[in-house]
């Protein structure tokens, strides 16, 4: 497994904010060289920990596709090993740490119910997950004003 420095996290943060974001703004981010931002992104994409990257459209702008919530609960001591794997993870839009039965609440989005089944099965492989429960998004209820 890849062990995440402070860089490499802050790296992965400055992406998920904005994957198109180029080297040489990174580097200053960072305050590491061109080459070092270059370097790393090559180390994450060959480690697996950066497997793709995408798009985020307004919620109002999507053409479909589903939406779902993985609550995971975590063994040990391995939140920092299982957060850094999830946020790697395409289908992934946002991770929540949160109390009481489950440690993290993954917010998911993809197009069909079979690529949903391959992202499910990715998560549940990574080291220090023992359990997870996830419900697929039906309709937004909204109260009346």
């Amino acid at each position: 497994m890849y062990n995440l420095d402070q860089i490499d996290q802050k790296l992965i943060s400055l992406l998920r904010h904005n994957a198109r974001e180029s080297i040489a703004t990174l580097a200053t981010r960072l305050g590491v060289s061109r080459g070092t931002v270059n370097n790393r992104l090559h180390r994450l994409e060959d480690a697996g920990v950066i497997v793709g990257y995408t798009v985020r459209l307004r919620p109002e702008a999507e053409t479909g596709g589903l939406q779902a919530w993985m609550s995971i609960a975590i063994e040990g001591n391995d939140a920092r090993r299982v957060t850094a794997s999830s946020l790697g993870e395409p289908s992934v839009l946002a991770l929540h740490a949160t109390n009481g039965r489950w440690d993290l609440l993954a917010e998911l989005q993809v197009a069909t119910l079979p690529e949903l089944a391959r992202a499910l099965e990715r998560i549940r492989l990574i080291k220090g997950i023992s359990q997870s429960e996830t419900s697929i998004h039906l309709e937004t209820v909204r109260a009346a004003s």
